[in-house]
């Protein structure tokens, strides 16, 4: 019953994944960017060396599942959820559903490169993504918001690969 369970979720997570990459609403290009296309790896097929788990600490204290990372990585250009975030949006659903005096926001976030209004639109389909991994696995939307600060809230500084690499993301905050 228990796999059963899991093979469930895992085929409504891939559907849904499938479902956000057959999106109709284009990003436009802007000068930095690519065509429109949206790789799901780096260009050259080379690894971006992160590791892609980051145990850090909630926004507040204390706050949300213990020991779970509360950032998801993209890849260049890429608004997919990889696989290897599964557990960790698990854990973070299964929080949220047994704890439901919490809400979170998902905050998108993209690197340097790209336009403004590029890497805002973006962050958010980023965002929204990881809003509707949590919706599949059982938590209400309407205790999920999803935001977009584009490039403008780098968590590293730099030009380099891997600071970018690091800037791809969507931060999960809880709020009471």
């Amino acid at each position: 019953m228990l796999r059963m369970k899991k093979t469930l979720s895992y085929t409504l997570l891939v559907s849904a994944l499938v479902l956000a990459g057959c999106s109709s609403t284009k990003l436009d290009d802007q000068a930095g960017a690519d065509t429109g296309v949206i790789p799901t790896s780096p260009q050259d097929g080379s690894q971006t060396g992160i590791s892609g788990i980051d145990l850090t600490a909630s926004s507040i204290p204390g706050e949300g599942p213990a020991n779970v990372s509360h950032i998801v990585y993209f890849d260049f250009d890429s608004y997919v959820v990889k696989p290897e975030y599964q557990s960790t949006l698990q854990s973070h659903a299964d929080f949220l559903r047994n704890h439901t005096d919490y809400t979170v926001v998902l905050e998108g976030h993209t690197d340097d490169l790209g336009g403004r209004e590029y890497n805002l639109a973006l962050g958010q389909r980023r965002a929204e993504a990881v809003r509707q991994t949590l919706d599949l696995l059982g938590v209400p939307a309407s205790r999920i918001e999803a935001v977009s600060y584009g490039m403008e809230r780098p968590r590293v500084s730099g030009s380099t690969e891997e600071a970018r690499a690091q800037n791809r993301r969507v931060e999960i905050r809880y709020n009471r």
